[in-house]
């Protein structure tokens, strides 16, 4: 089955291709209109391909054409690593090393947050390092966020210094990972019921007691794209982070990346879903010895195609503020 994002690709082949925020946030569409099918989205300010993103991802799910639309993957391999697609049993268990110290670490050090009110804008602040494979030639990009809690006003973002409105859901639209706090408290700490928790919410329904053995293959990508998008989230109640790496550590096709860096040039790990050749070169780092999280790393290609880039990002900066461009 194709990359639902290779078919939207295709769709509108002359626009600029999506940076990695951008690839992520289109696959929070396509989810977010499979389960909510009466969310009606505005054309917003945002360039040509976001609009064309939004229309096509209806589109694809009325007609079910890709069947599951949010599924990820990667056999993409580190600068100094194999790739995880050849991973024997024993660095999948390294994985599994690798996200449960990260969820030691996280408990270690976690406090409960502010709640933010549903009335409220998670900000944050992200440093992107880009780097042109060919040349060698790096830019870096401050690229700030304002999302609407409750979805219900306009959420400001940047890709790549370029700035993108996404306008409001509409009644009964929601977000993955949700901000508002009543949702994401909802969400059991459980590893395995988190799992389940959370397919549930893509395939309307199922139960939350079943073991991770029983996931089919799609539902294995499906849950470490979600978890993924979760941790991504900067705010979440106490426990429920080290809950999402736990859970992570338990998704079958888990794979380690060893020999990377992160964008401040730390030696790290990578951590990756092996099953799909789709994101070569997508993975979560983390420090080799503390565990701790340090970054994400993608690729891009330019829109000639004859340009691919790295790009290294880590949040430096985060808070709940009032209003869009107010910072903490």
């Amino acid at each position: 089955m194709n990359d639902e994002l290779e078919l939207l690709r295709e769709w509108d082949a002359d626009a600029a291709p999506l940076t990695g925020p951008a690839r992520d946030r289109a696959r929070h569409r396509l989810l977010n209109t499979m389960v909510h099918a009466d969310r009606h989205t505005g054309t917003g300010t945002g360039p040509g391909r976001r609009r064309a993103l939004r229309l096509v991802a209806a589109a694809v799910v009325a007609t079910a054409v890709t069947g599951t639309a949010v599924l990820i993957g990667t056999d993409g391999s580190g600068e100094g690593g194999g790739a995880p697609g050849t991973s024997t049993p024993r660095v999948e268990n390294a994985a599994a090393t690798v996200l449960n110290g990260a969820a030691a670490w996280e408990r270690q050090r976690e406090k409960e947050p502010v709640a933010p009110r549903d009335d409220q804008f998670i900000y944050s602040k992200r440093i992107i390092k880009e780097t042109e494979r060919k040349t060698g030639e790096v830019k870096t990009y401050t690229d700030e966020m304002w999302d609407s809690v409750d979805v219900s006003k306009r959420s400001l973002s940047m890709e790549l210094g370029r700035e993108m409105w996404e306008e409001p859901a509409g009644k009964g639209g929601g977000v993955w990972p949700p901000r508002k706090w009543s949702e994401l408290k909802k969400l059991p700490q459980d590893p395995e019921k988190l799992i389940w928790a959370i397919i549930s919410l893509g395939s309307r329904g199922g139960s939350d007691d079943r073991s991770v053995s029983d996931l089919d293959k799609h539902q294995r990508f499906e849950a470490y794209w979600l978890l993924g998008e979760l941790l991504k989230n900067p705010v979440l109640p106490q426990g429920l982070r080290p809950a999402a790496y736990e859970a992570l550590a338990l998704v079958p096709g888990v794979r380690t990346i060893p020999g990377v860096k992160d964008s401040a040039g730390r030696a790290g790990v990578g951590v990756a879903h092996a099953e799909r050749g789709s994101r070569e070169g997508a993975y979560l780092i983390f420090d080799p010895a503390s565990y701790e999280f340090l970054g994400f790393r993608d690729e891009r290609i330019s829109a000639s195609g004859k340009k691919k880039y790295i790009q290294l990002s880590h949040v430096v900066d985060w808070g709940i503020v009032d209003r869009v461009r107010q910072r903490p």
